[in-house]
């Protein structure tokens, strides 16, 4: 068998067709369809279905690239532990993040990466949704509070919590009393937030004046006493302790986790270990307050 045929066979799967494989990869059209139409004359199958707008696996085409994709990454990444000495790092590697990890962390840690290790491409793509890591040619994706996955394994890096802040010149509310507040969603007429408060449970009334997209907007109005928020442990631990805001609790069942993730059944590459190890000297605990540190 051809293994570049079948090299470009599951690029043009992976992608969903010739012309994003073509796209995505910078490779002629016409030499990817060349290269599929032999595999599929040398197996004497036919591995795609081929419509006016849409091609789709063969039942054939699926299991051949269900069992050869592995495979092939394995063979590549093999290849390029062999041509790096099995130490250094080097290629490309594609991540996937969600959006306040993103903007809060992953440009320093990403240049710092590459600083490190300069023979290595690293391309970040943002999103919160879920991935197919193997379809859409991920090396690692990092979620929050990810549900499980057979087919994923990973650890979590570190660890935040949602607390309650407010002005410091807001007075703790008389028992029933609405709080104005700062929300990351629409602005409804009123809510309830439990907390874990020193004196016990409590829960707080408020009533939502201002809704804000983003995290950083939202402690930005707390700290122009607009209201109380809830917010990342990390994001406002540095106006904790500079006696900017005051904490009034933890929200109760909001703690968080970053995990760095990656396909169970793939050879674990030098470039994904080597931004792992990096993940761990940046955050050796794994706490918010080395969020916030390194944030600083």
């Amino acid at each position: 068998m051809d293994l570049l045929a079948l090299a470009d066979f599951n690029l043009v799967a992976r992608h969903g067709g010739f012309g994003k494989a073509a796209r995505m990869t910078g490779r002629p059209k016409a030499t990817l369809s060349r290269r599929v139409a032999d595999l599929e004359a040398a197996l004497e199958l036919r591995l795609f279905e081929r419509g006016a707008r849409k091609l789709k696996l063969t039942e054939e085409g699926r299991s051949l690239y269900e069992r050869t994709s592995q495979l092939l990454t394995e063979l590549e990444e093999t290849a390029s532990s062999i041509a790096s000495g099995g130490q250094t790092p080097r290629g490309r590697l594609r991540i996937s993040a969600p959006l306040m990890f993103s903007q809060a962390a992953l440009g320093k840690l990403a240049a710092g990466f590459i600083m490190r290790y300069p023979d290595m491409r690293v391309e970040i793509v943002v999103e919160d949704r879920p991935v197919d890591m193997i379809e859409e040619a991920y090396d690692l994706v990092i979620r929050v509070n990810p549900e499980p996955d057979i087919n994923l394994v990973g650890r979590p890096f570190l660890h935040d919590r949602q607390v309650v802040v407010a002005p410091l010149d807001f007075a703790w509310p008389a028992e029933g009393a609405e709080v104005p507040a700062i929300v990351r969603s629409v602005v409804r007429k009123s809510d309830t937030w439990k907390m874990a408060t020193p004196e016990g449970p409590h829960a707080l009334a408020v009533m939502p004046v201002l809704a804000m997209s983003a995290n950083t907007m939202v402690r930005d109005a707390v700290l122009e006493g607009a209201g109380v928020a809830r917010l990342p442990l990390s994001l406002v631990s540095g106006d904790l302790a500079a006696g900017r805001l005051a904490l009034w609790g933890d929200v109760e069942g909001a703690n968080v986790a970053l995990w760095a993730l990656y396909p169970s059944r793939r050879l674990l590459s030098v470039r994904v270990s080597a931004f792992l190890d990096y993940l761990r000297q940046a955050f050796p605990q794994g706490t918010p307050e080395e969020l916030a540190a390194y944030l600083r």
